[in-house]
């Protein structure tokens, strides 16, 4: 497609601000928008000042007018980690349900193609391995994750909406477990919790009895992914799982943490938490048959790679 300007709302954030880099690498002229409620202005340092970069700050749950032309809209603007969701579920809801209406509208008053990052919560606990974008899921309405659950599912509802009644270019899609640079310590997500912990010099603490498995993906090869399906032409109205389909344990991952970190600490196990799905695993076969991506880089390098950038991040703020 033509490569001219890209919105990118949550362009602050952890996989936004990682798909801003993407974008201004690839020649694209990038406009973040981001509230601040998680993003931080830290995760733009190294291309603030870049001329094809332009930062806004803005709440995208009200809505957008900016000048000029659009080719694309990225919507990430979201509260993933679960610390924040549970902090702010009313606010979580309305990212998923006005930011998605406010997006779409944008998208469209600018003939943008457009893209919405939905999660593989769709799925729930899912009853299903691996899940494959036909796979409905799981899920629980009301209980007491569903306010981040529900705000994707209802994002895809608008968005597949918006496709069928005025033919907008939209993709969705579904991120399995993103980790890596960027990503804050201490936002709660299973990777940056466990490397907290350890770097703290506390026990890796494990919810259930660690037999419990995710499927983690590096940033990297997110960001890559999510942007071969926003460049590949065709993919109108298509949902695909983004994800690393090497599932683990999560003892194994925290013990892969105490090996790197040296750990002298180890593992504490607490009770399991409610509703805390039991297995997560991508199918990525539609995605790789339609754009040639899947993951390179495994868990270990993701994992060392990691703890480095959070090492390095300490160093500089001490």
């Amino acid at each position: 497609m033509k490569k001219t300007r890209v919105v990118i709302t949550g362009g602050a954030g952890f996989v936004g601000s990682n798909l801003c880099q993407k974008f201004l690498s690839e020649n694209w002229k990038v406009v973040a928008i981001d509230n601040s409620i998680t993003g931080t202005k830290q995760n733009l340092k190294d291309f603030l000042n870049d001329p094809d970069f332009e930062f806004v700050q803005a709440d995208i749950t009200k809505p957008i007018r900016l000048s000029g032309d659009i080719d694309l809209v990225l919507h990430f603007a979201s509260l993933a980690s679960p610390i924040r969701y549970f902090k702010y579920p009313v606010e979580t809801l309305r990212a998923g349900s006005d930011g998605t209406f406010n997006t779409l509208e944008l998208a469209k008053s600018k003939g943008a193609r457009y893209l919405v990052a939905s999660s593989s919560e769709v799925y729930g606990d899912p009853k299903e391995y691996p899940q494959n974008e036909e796979y409905w899921g799981n899920v629980n309405s009301i209980g007491p994750r569903s306010m981040y659950d529900e705000s994707k599912r209802f994002a895809e509802a608008v968005v597949m909406a918006y496709h069928r009644a005025f033919n907008l270019d939209t993709r969705i899609v579904r991120l399995f477990n993103s980790y890596g640079p960027k990503m804050k310590i201490n936002d709660g997500r299973v990777v940056a919790a466990f490397i907290d912990r350890a770097l703290s010099n506390k026990p890796i603490e494990i919810y259930g009895d660690g037999t419990q498995t995710r499927s983690l993906c590096y940033v990297e090869d997110t960001v890559e992914g999510i942007y071969s399906v926003s460049e590949v032409s065709n993919l109108n109205g298509e949902v695909f799982n983004i994800g690393n389909p090497d599932e683990r344990e999560i003892l194994e991952l925290a013990n892969i943490i105490v090996e790197f970190t040296a750990s002298q600490h180890g593992i504490e196990y607490l009770p399991a938490r409610d509703e805390d799905p039991q297995r997560r695993c991508p199918d990525i076969n539609k995605i790789t048959k339609y754009t040639g991506w899947e993951p390179k880089i495994g868990l270990r390098e993701g994992v060392e790679k990691t703890i480095k950038y959070y090492r390095d991040l300490h160093q500089l703020s001490s």
